[in-house]
């Protein structure tokens, strides 16, 4: 085949594959199966191959990302993403029509529009030449993070546009929603189980999570999707625009550019189709292949909009109406305990099956011994159980009026129910810990968390794989991963171990060597020490002898680490079983030595030296952001509240730890005193 020839097949190919996506994402209307769109990906693929110099950044092959990024830069928003009051009841909504009334001197002359509001993360869009440019994440609202590697690796999102409309070669910002689906988040976990790594709380977290990855690559594995309910020209004066002069017409063109628009919209005239259409979702949400928390309503009129303008964090002329938490009522037939790696004691509810947003529970999180008397839940009692996006549901209650005689309260067990060694509860904690480091529970707690993709990313050592090793006498501690190549014969004997399943086990092990310092560090698992504490220690130090060498003055010296944490790391590095399994690791190659580099904090007199804990649900961020921002302006964060916290972060279903922060007269900032003081 000849250049030219490649061009034109190259370009077919390309209009062809984009009408699919289109269909797929947009429409939802495919006309092809999985496989056939795979196989059309894989003949441009390799056309691409054979003539490089015609790959374009557009194409759909570039999808799969780029090499990993080192930060994420900063994205100044034109127009500020503001966040939107919350209501909750019809006397709340009947507040906001009232307020728009007043302000335009009449009702709004086209209405209001209602739209479904998705679980996921607000995502900013650029487009110029009819080419996406940038997108960003909201951030602070004023200024997000750059992630335009790995918007790039959405499917629903256009690189650029095949529409034929004059406006689409105009310059203009997209704003929406990417989102993961209930099915895709499933299967996401699914595999990260199968890998033996923790799954994801909820869609919005893998969500968020999946944006920050520095990894375009990995990235483009998580099954994440967009959906457009905003445009903005850069020039509101170019002609034509007098034809959009509404919201519902705009939504309109954004289908016809290419993007996904929710078709679960209405235009309503007044607050009784505002309360119909939230009411039906509220009890129809179930239904949708995707989270939603609420309702956006919003004037419809674009001149009416501009009319009733702003206040400071929010427009005046939307609001999003709040759902009612999800739960529902069953009996709770036992309390369980589970060991984690590092020896927590869980309890976990054993509940009488009931069906709960799509879904059979029939286990749910008690968090800790103090949540279960605080609650005075008992074994027989009927219990409410919310879930709210999570994986493993929450008890928030117990209907003592449905109490049975026979309901006995739960004994905490003194020993651990892995091994029965004595459980111990340190001064100040809520948890009780398993401290026998041999206990089963803990041995293949720690062998899967080190082999997990945050950590050392051994393909094909996931949770199942080390049950089956440790019950083989393969494996003990986490330097045996690096002998497994002298048990080859052995390998292959398992059940379930081919050759090339053994094969490739061995090279996942030989190439996790490659990885860097800070995540060899973190894949130790010192307690309290996760990835970005980590990082922060071989920033500082620059190896993990310098780390094991320190003192816990030295330590605790470092912004965004705490004293508990010193003392942990500390008693980590001067146990002689941990000694001799570092130099084993040595010989085996590890990662030692990394790149000493200081980070320069920005100071903030705000939160110098204070001790923060974060609680419930923030919308401009996830907790993890939350934390990382308070530690560069050289804030501390805990996770528990006492009279030395000087600051409680209340976000959405702030829980037990507000209750706390108000009952010991702890100063409590909600999301939007803590965004001003970020900025």
């Amino acid at each position: 085949m000849t250049a030219k020839e490649a061009r034109v097949k190259i370009e077919s190919l390309r209009i062809e594959i984009l009408e699919h996506d289109r269909r797929y994402h947009v429409l939802a209307a495919p006309i092809i199966s999985d496989r056939e769109y795979d196989r059309l990906i894989e003949e441009l693929r390799d056309l691409e191959a054979k003539f490089p110099d015609l790959i374009t950044p557009e194409s759909p092959t570039q999808r799969v990302g780029g090499e990993p990024t080192k930060l994420f830069p900063p994205a100044v928003h034109h127009v500020p993403m503001l966040s939107l009051a919350n209501t909750y009841n019809t006397e709340e909504v009947e507040d906001f029509a009232r307020r728009i009334r007043d302000l335009l001197g009449h009702d709004p002359e086209q209405g209001y529009i209602c739209e479904l509001k998705f679980d996921g993360v607000a995502m900013s869009l650029l487009y110029q030449n009819g080419k996406l440019v940038r997108g960003a994440t909201r951030g602070d609202g004023t200024t997000g993070d750059d992630v335009t590697a790995n918007v790039r690796t959405i499917r629903s999102i256009p690189l650029s546009l095949q529409s034929t409309s004059k406006l689409s070669t105009e310059s203009f910002e997209v704003r929406g929603e990417v989102f993961m689906d209930l099915e895709g988040f499933r299967r996401l976990n699914q595999e990260r189980e199968e890998q033996g790594e923790p799954p994801f709380a909820n869609p919005r977290n893998s969500t968020a999570g999946s944006l920050k990855t520095l990894d375009p690559r990995e990235v483009a594995k998580r099954p994440l999707r967009f959906s457009a309910y905003q445009l903005r020209f850069d020039d509101e004066k170019i002609e034509n625009l007098s034809e959009l002069d509404t919201h519902s017409k705009r939504l309109e063109l954004l289908k016809e550019f290419g993007f996904p628009v929710s078709k679960e919209t209405r235009v309503v005239k007044d607050t009784a189709g505002i309360m119909q259409f939230a009411m039906n979702w509220q009890d129809e949400r179930d239904t949708l292949s995707f989270e939603i928390d609420g309702a956006v309503i919003k004037v419809n009129s674009l001149p009416e909009q501009n009319e009733v303008g702003f206040v400071a964090k929010s427009p005046r002329w939307a609001i999003a109406y709040k759902f009612e938490s999800k739960q529902a009522k069953t009996r709770l037939n036992g309390i369980t305990l589970q060991v984690g790696r590092m020896g927590t004691i869980t309890p976990v509810a054993e509940l009488e099956p009931v069906q709960l947003t799509g879904i059979t529970i029939r286990r749910a999180t008690l968090h800790n011994a103090d949540e279960i008397e605080r609650k005075d839940i008992r074994i027989g009692d009927l219990v409410v159980i919310e879930r709210g996006g999570e994986v493993i549901p929450k008890v928030v209650g117990v209907d003592i009026s449905q109490r049975p005689k026979n309901a006995r309260p739960f004994a905490f067990s003194s020993t651990c129910p892995e091994c029965n060694s004595p459980l111990v509860r340190p001064p100040g904690e809520v948890n009780w810990y398993c401290e026998n480091p041999e206990c089963p529970a803990q041995v293949i707690g720690r062998l899967t968390h080190f082999a997990s993709r945050g950590a050392m990313d051994i393909v094909g050592l996931g949770g199942q794989s080390v049950v089956q090793f440790v019950e083989a006498g393969l494996l003990r501690t986490i330097a045996d991963i690096y002998d497994l190549k002298d048990h080859r014969d052995e390998l292959l004997a398992l059940s379930r171990m081919g050759e090339k399943k053994v094969d490739n086990l061995l090279k996942g092990i030989e190439d996790s060597k490659k990885q860097s310092t800070a995540r060899f560090l973190y894949a130790l698992g010192i307690r309290h020490v996760g990835t970005s504490v980590a990082k922060l220690l071989i920033d500082e130090f620059g190896s993990i002898d310098a780390v094991a060498n320190a003192t816990e003055t030295a330590i605790d010296d470092i912004p965004g680490i705490g004293p508990e944490i010193a003392s942990s790391i500390v008693a980590y590095f001067e146990q002689r079983k941990n000694k001799d399994l570092l130099e084993r690791l040595r010989n085996a190659g590890l990662p030692f030595t990394g790149e000493k580099k200081r980070v320069e904090l920005a100071p903030s007199e705000f939160f110098a030296g204070k001790t923060f804990v974060l609680t419930g649900t923030l919308s401009a961020m996830t907790r993890d952001e939350a934390k990382e921002k308070i530690e560069l302006r050289g804030g501390k964060v805990t996770g528990s509240v006492s009279k030395k916290t000087d600051y409680v972060v209340a976000g959405v279903e702030a829980g037990s730890k507000l209750e706390k922060a108000e009952q010991l007269g702890v100063k409590v900032l909600n999301e939007e005193e803590f965004l001003s003081e970020l900025q």
